[in-house]
């Protein structure tokens, strides 16, 4: 079995475009391939993004507002996740085209209309959404974040247990990741880039964006 833990910006653009591929790999692929999508906010982060927007990382005020969007979407995705991991998806795809895509203004309001239109139950999703447990699972994500060393989004971090591996492949950076979707875009392909990472991590760091590294 393969898991694939994949680290976004819960409004990100750049973040869906991965998530639509690998979504599209599981389908694709014969395999069992486990996702876990984690959605993460931490100051480099959020310099990143800023950066991506165009805007200067002294803009205090930017950066103050886009880190209580990231967060409260953050908590928006967890909430709906509660009601299945399906649902927790589809409403993370759904508010990251609505924001990231077509540019609408996150809100309150906003996340509202998109988990009515993933279906599920609204009472029980605004009941969970400000529940500490929210907040913990999502201080949760945070750690496991610190813990693989997740310093960006888009990140992912892949274990193949099929090989008895212990350690997961960090793959860091949109371009990389899709670098290697593309080169290794087959069952066979896929399969034994991962034994051969495990192996030995060493790759020439001029044919990625960002070095993969065994965490």
């Amino acid at each position: 079995m393969i898991e694939i833990y994949l680290f976004v910006n819960p409004i990100g653009k750049k973040c869906l475009s991965i998530e639509r591929r690998i979504i599209d790999l599981i389908k694709t692929y014969d395999m069992k391939i486990q996702l876990r999508l984690i959605p993460i906010m931490n100051l480099q982060t959020i310099s990143e993004f800023m950066t991506r927007l165009g805007a200067s990382e002294k803009d205090i005020h930017l950066r103050t507002a886009l880190s209580q969007e990231i967060h409260s979407a953050a908590l928006d995705v967890k909430a709906a996740h509660l009601q299945g991991k399906k649902r927790g998806r589809d409403f993370l795809i759904e508010l990251q085209k609505a924001v990231g895509e077509q540019k609408q203004p996150y809100s309150k309001k906003l996340a509202i209309q998109l988990f009515t239109k993933v279906g599920g139950d609204l009472e029980m999703f605004l009941e969970d959404r400000h529940s500490d447990f929210v907040q913990e699972a999502f201080l949760t994500d945070q750690q496991i974040a610190h813990e693989m060393k997740i310093t960006s989004h888009p990140s992912t971090v892949i274990y193949n247990y099929s090989e008895g591996c212990h350690s997961g492949i960090l793959i860091e950076g949109c371009d990389t990741i899709h670098h290697i979707l593309d080169i290794y875009n087959t069952k066979e392909a896929l399969i034994a880039f991962l034994e051969s990472q495990t192996q030995n991590v060493a790759i020439c760091h001029s044919e990625f964006d960002h070095p993969l590294s065994l965490i």
